[in-house]
């Protein structure tokens, strides 16, 4: 696995590692669309093109679950399809609207997923070790952790205690208000967070789910959730509300880390925006 070199500060080069978390794909097969609305297919092709882009080029991806919207075989196909085109490896967890066998079948060459069980892993080839739950239970919307989960990373946590690490899940552990998501969040929270706060190398719990961009304090870390790259969730936090999507700027997260300034994550609009430098701005007076 390679490490980029070349930040500069201080007249020392340091090792960076980027991370692009992208979330809640929700592939259909060729030609349908979300709800009969949301052309999902066509905004991760985008997200795809975007990530390839950028000048600041990712290490890797980590698609944070929901990869496809029913689990069939057909829709990972067409996962497969939309994701090939990535110039940078691309690492699968499990959401609610996922199903293993069929993930399993359709990316065999993905050593990294275990053959049997949880889709639990650890990639531990870079300067930022990376720990993904799967807390799906099939059929359920929401999540949970119980104790066989909780066992597994206690173990793999306590397998390196010094090297900075991010541990991925889908459901979020932690209430955000938006009361219907809520009560699909991860069950079992209150256990993970007792295991979370023994490691205080754990940079980050990065999630999904919510199709919003989420951060709070917990465990005595951070601990975020992702934007879609498709659609969003309506910020619905008095229970009057009724709960829907919204086609807000679908984005991603860069999580950056280096030996200055430690793990930082940067939110990214997928799209083209309008800017200017400094220097053109500075002719313009």
């Amino acid at each position: 696995m390679r490490f980029k070199k070349g930040y500069v500060q201080d007249k020392h080069t340091e090792v960076v590692m980027i991370i692009a978390q992208i979330s809640d794909l929700h592939v259909k097969r060729a030609g349908e669309r979300a709800y009969g609305v949301v052309d999902t297919n066509g905004l991760v092709e985008r997200a795809v093109a975007y990530l390839n882009q950028q000048r600041s080029r990712p290490d890797m991806v980590i698609a944070t679950g929901d990869l496809v919207d029913d689990g069939s075989v057909e829709e990972y196909a067409q996962l497969k399809k939309l994701l090939s085109p990535l110039e940078m490896p691309v690492y699968l967890a499990m959401g609610n609207h996922d199903e293993r066998h069929a993930l399993r079948q359709s990316f065999p060459e993905h050593a990294y997923l275990p053959k049997t069980g949880f889709i639990h892993y650890v990639i531990d080839d870079y300067p930022v070790r990376l720990v993904v739950l799967d807390t799906v239970v099939p059929n359920e919307g929401y999540g949970l952790l119980d104790a066989p989960r909780l066992t597994w990373l206690e173990h793999r946590l306590a397998e390196n205690t010094a090297k900075p690490t991010i541990v991925f899940m889908h459901h979020p552990p932690f209430r955000t208000k938006i009361d219907f998501m809520d009560g699909l969040m991860c069950q079992g929270g209150d256990a993970l967070a007792e295991v979370i706060a023994r490691y205080p190398n754990v940079e980050r719990v990065a999630c999904g789910h919510l199709h919003r961009m989420i951060q709070t304090r917990w465990a005595g870390t951070l601990a975020a959730i992702a934007p879609s790259v498709a659609h969003q969730v309506t910020l619905t936090l008095q229970k009057s509300e009724p709960i829907g999507f919204t086609f807000e700027p679908p984005g991603f997260y860069l999580h950056v880390w280096s030996e200055t300034t430690g793990l930082v994550t940067h939110t990214v609009p997928i799209g083209e925006f309008e800017a200017y430098s400094y220097a053109t701005k500075a002719r313009m007076r």
